[in-house]
């Protein structure tokens, strides 16, 4: 059965760093998009950052302070999430948008939260 598995999340300290990653149960085109979105309580789910093997794209709001990686031997997706701000609280899914069977894919969802 075809899964995403994410890992990385938890609580840190306003300024902080935290890395999420995210590994595929089964291989992925390198041209599929594979990423991160987020929902904070009360609001939608927004895209965070997502890249396949031609180009990555990034939300306004953490661009300069989050960094995509993607390992396309391995089928995981890592963000590095540096200089975190309250507003960076959420749950984080990883998330896969290609065709098929793989037209859209979510993992499970996994909890950050930025506070002192």
């Amino acid at each position: 059965q075809f899964q995403l598995v994410e890992s990385g999340g938890g609580l840190v300290q306003p300024g902080g760093s935290l890395k999420l990653s995210c590994a595929a149960s089964v291989s992925i085109r390198s041209t599929y998009d594979m990423g991160w979105y987020r929902q904070a309580p009360g609001k939608q789910r927004t895209l965070v950052a997502t890249m396949n093997i031609y180009n990555a794209d990034y939300a306004a709001s953490v661009k300069g302070r989050f960094t995509i990686s993607r390992d396309y031997a391995k089928d995981t997706v890592t963000l590095q999430m540096n200089s975190l701000k309250p507003e960076d609280t959420a749950v984080y899914y990883c998330n896969i948008q290609g065709d098929g069977a793989y037209r859209e894919v979510w993992g499970q969802g996994i909890l950050v939260t930025v506070s002192s």
